[in-house]
């Protein structure tokens, strides 16, 4: 028996991870999908002051406090800056660290810095925003039958999360088991190089036949994928 901490991503909540928690969960395995502060079914805590620390601390927290050891730490799109960030806490904890067509940024860096939203992020500082409003699941590629489930389940995003520089110090490349699964029918230029970097850096790597949110439009396949990374 694995056990398995699966991080969302930006505007989700644990909500998206239902299918894949079932199928671990029926054969065996621990499975926890903390929601993130701020969103999902904890939007009720919504505050101009929750950053990528925040959401670091929630994954931290959660792995110290259930006292969990030899974790499979999974991090989807935004999630990998959660992860990574968890690594430098908890690392010793982490037994094999997964990426899900996720950022794969480095010391310094911020999705504002990198992503195609960076104008957009900006443009929302600059007029006092404290959120960024969901993307629409049509724009993840997520399956015809369940955009507007997804539609309705997400939920606005804390804009620091996107604006705060990740702090590494190589606690992620220390750990030996690392993974990185790229949607492959869902382009973009940040998580191909992600995928690119993954691969120059020795990782084990996975595409998967469909949009960005995999655990939504392949649980079977994810399932199956994170029980081999176990």
């Amino acid at each position: 028996m694995a056990a398995f901490v699966l991080v969302h991503g930006a505007w989700h909540g644990a909500w998206c991870w239902r299918r894949v928690e079932r199928l671990l969960a029926a054969r065996g395995h621990e499975v926890f999908t903390p929601t993130l502060t701020g969103v999902g079914e904890r939007s009720h805590l919504l505050n101009a002051d929750i950053d990528l620390d925040t959401h670091i601390l929630d994954v931290v927290n959660l792995i110290k406090w259930q006292q969990l050891t030899d974790v499979v730490l999974v991090g989807h799109s935004y999630g990998g800056l959660v992860i990574s960030g968890a690594a430098e806490r908890v690392g010793p904890a982490i037994a094999a660290f997964v990426m899900l067509d996720a950022f794969h940024l480095e010391h310094g860096q911020s999705i504002s810095d990198v992503n195609a939203l960076a104008d957009t992020i900006r443009a929302a500082e600059r007029d006092g925003a404290t959120t960024l409003p969901p993307r629409p699941a049509a724009l993840f590629k997520v399956n015809d039958d369940d955009r507007a489930w997804v539609d309705a389940q997400c939920t606005p995003q804390p804009i620091k999360c996107f604006t705060q520089k990740q702090t590494l110090t190589g606690a992620r490349e220390r750990i030996a088991n690392k993974v990185y699964i790229r949607a492959a029918d869902y382009p973009n230029l940040m998580f191909d190089r992600g995928l690119a970097a993954a691969r120059e850096k020795g990782w084990r790597t996975y595409e998967v036949p469909c949009g960005h949110d995999v655990m939504i439009d392949k649980p079977e396949r994810l399932a199956e994928i994170l029980e081999e990374v176990a």
